[in-house]
């Protein structure tokens, strides 16, 4: 199965071509080349051809490639969208570059050692161990098998790799901020390339110019606010894309945007001025047969077309992030998502560690600040004591101020609820498997109080001054076989029961701005979702109806602050 699909749509150039495909395979340092692989599976994956599921620690890659044609000053950029987790990229023995992150891109520009239509021996060497508390790793699992909440690793190379060819000043990312109040979008593009630029912005919907905007800039940064003429907003379920075309001298890129503001207040998320509560479910971003990767382009769509299904208007990417392609269908289908990073495997018990830890957290946030769909960053989920130490919660603070400096928009989690230390939201996660006591537990919150099994797991005190989510709840597991589930309704018409009941009743309570179900699909050994691992439904389609129906029900944040 191959991955051809334009790995980057925020970022749109013709020239380019995709390394997907066929690669020779070694295990280790001094391993043979002995098997091929298909890139970009990991090797633990049943689509890349190998399949092995003990640890790596090491694996090489090589392929030699038929560099394409290019103008004389044109520059050659190879890209890679992410490999766990630390990666050295050589052409023909000269390292390129090399890059620390399992879950973000990276790019060497090998114009000097790659002549157009030479052959040239490209090498990758990835040493990436879940078991090394400096290396954020998420869900991979610690273990040699997958156990409870952890799964299969995901070693070397999972995303897509692939050239490109750029002008000698180029485009090298674009940051665009959107104002539905004001008509207005603020555009940004930082360049690689010396000299003076002329930068020219221009706005479409459906195909009509409805903005534009120049400037001239002498170094990295050109930046212009372009005032719309026609203002169609972006919304979960109804989404509008406006394009935009980016001239800067002699490279021209294509993106998009959506009309879209974010705030927030102590009753919630506003969306484009209008209270808006969050019907998420939790997505782990895991495939049977290509664990980290989807297998297809739509098997991403599919994903969002099953939550939007059952009424849900966005999702957790949990414990991830996501590649770009999802990002993608998330903004042209309207669905919302919190943007989360695998800070599980890594050691936040020490303050020294917070720059190793900030210096990938800031590329996925550079990488994804522009999307619609974004509404939220989460860059921790339940910071567990750690071998008996605390969280530091100067790391903590840090990793909040650096997360709002980068994206001053959207709020911010500090940790998803363990143990909050500076949040913009307060969130909780509740698996109460009795639906009476969830109920009860929150049909109301007298005075400024909240649920009060949950003081004990917190350093600070909820009061009305922030929002309050229920960020992890739900856990039902339905049917036999081994695995679990936090609880196991009796039968389907049970299971629907306790889904409508617990939907029902965080929707009235006016106190609560959201809620995350886990979850959306079984992954491995965890078998509390809605659907299978394989996607399949475990539901006829009326109780998919049943959930859709209760979720789109008004909430009580929305009808009482919007009218």
């Amino acid at each position: 199965m191959m991955r051809n699909d334009y790995p980057r749509p925020e970022l749109m150039r013709d020239n380019w071509v995709c390394l997907n495909g066929e690669w020779e395979f070694a295990f280790g340092d001094d391993g043979a080349f002995a098997q091929t692989i298909q890139v970009p599976f990991c090797p633990e994956s049943p689509l890349s051809g190998i399949g092995h599921r003990d640890f790596i620690g090491v694996c090489r890659y090589r392929k030699r490639i038929r560099v394409p044609d290019r103008a004389e000053q044109e520059r050659l950029l190879l890209h890679f969208e992410a490999a766990f987790y630390a990666a050295e990229v050589r052409i023909d023995g000269q390292v390129v570059c090399v890059h620390e992150g399992g879950y973000t891109p990276f790019t060497a520009d090998i114009s000097r050692l790659a002549q157009p239509g030479s052959e040239i021996l490209l090498e990758v060497r990835c040493e990436g161990d879940a078991r090394n508390k400096l290396q954020p790793s998420g869900k991979q699992s610690h273990q040699k098998e997958s156990f409870s909440c952890f799964y299969t690793r995901s070693t070397g190379i999972w995303q897509t790799v692939w050239l490109e060819t750029v002008p000698a000043v180029y485009v090298e990312s674009v940051y665009l901020v959107p104002d539905a109040e004001a008509g207005t979008v603020r555009a940004q593009v930082q360049l690689n390339g010396n000299g003076p630029t002329n930068v020219s912005w221009q706005a479409l919907l459906d195909g009509r110019p409805v903005g534009c905007a120049q400037a001239v800039t002498g170094g990295e940064m050109g930046e212009a606010v372009l005032k719309l003429s026609e203002s169609a907003l972006w919304e979960p379920g109804h989404p509008v894309l406006y394009d935009l075309i980016i001239h800067a001298g002699e490279d021209t890129v294509r993106t998009y945007f959506g009309l879209r503001s974010v705030s927030w207040d102590p009753d919630g998320w506003i969306l484009n001025g209008k209270h808006i509560f969050l019907r998420f479910v939790l997505d782990q971003g895991y495939y049977p047969d290509g664990v980290y990767t989807a297998p297809s382009d739509e098997a991403l769509v599919n994903d969002i077309r099953l939550s939007q299904n059952a009424g849900f208007n966005g999702a957790r990417l949990h414990e991830r992030v996501f590649e770009r392609r999802f990002l993608y269908h998330c903004d042209r289908m309207g669905y919302l998502v919190h943007g989360e990073y695998p800070n599980w495997g890594f050691d936040y018990t020490d303050f020294a560690n917070t720059d190793r830890y900030l210096r990938e957290w800031k590329e996925a946030v550079f990488r994804d600040r522009s999307h619609p769909c974004v509404i939220g960053w989460c860059p921790m989920n339940e910071n567990w004591d750690i071998d008996g130490r605390k969280q530091s919660d100067e790391l903590v603070r840090t990793v909040y101020r650096k997360t709002k400096e980068w994206d001053p928009t959207r709020p911010v989690i500090d940790v998803s609820w363990t143990f909050h230390v500076e949040t913009d939201v307060y969130d909780i996660h509740d698996y109460e498997q009795n639906k009476d006591v969830f109920v009860e537990r929150y049909r109301s919150f007298p005075d400024d109080t909240r649920p009060d099994q949950f003081k004990e797991q917190q350093r600070i005190p909820y009061d009305r001054k922030l929002p309050f989510f229920i960020s992890e709840y739900g856990g039902f597991r339905l049917g036999d076989g081994e695995g679990w589930g936090y609880g196991t309704p009796e039968s389907p018409e049970a299971y629907a029961d306790q889904f409508i009941a617990h939907a029902e009743v965080l929707l009235q309570n006016k106190d609560v701005c959201g809620f995350c179900f886990t979850q959306l699909y079984d992954v491995e050994l965890e078998l509390n979702g809605i659907y299978t691992y394989a996607r399949e439904p475990k539901f006829q389609q009326e109780v998919y109806d049943r959930f859709r129906a209760a979720l789109s029900a008004p909430a009580a944040v929305e009808a009482g602050r919007n009218t």
